[in-house]
């Protein structure tokens, strides 16, 4: 790393996006993503759309609690 950047040509906010979406990584315990490949591949759909699913079903119940 150089001791000084010449920042004098920056541009302030030249890569900030306001309605930028970020998928971020969930990092899973090994035991619960192999049960979420095996269910996945079972019923021939991806991980992601199951993981949905049954969050979305988690939701449901948390909110009928209420």
């Amino acid at each position: 790393m150089k001791k000084e950047y010449d920042f004098s040509k920056a541009e302030r906010g030249r890569f900030y996006r306001p309605n930028a979406k970020l998928n971020l990584p969930v990092y899973l315990e090994p035991k619960i993503q192999a049960w979420l490949d095996k269910v996945a591949d079972k019923r021939g759909e991806d991980v992601g759309k199951l993981v949905n699913r049954l969050l979305k079903k988690e939701i449901e119940l948390a909110e009928a609690i209420r």
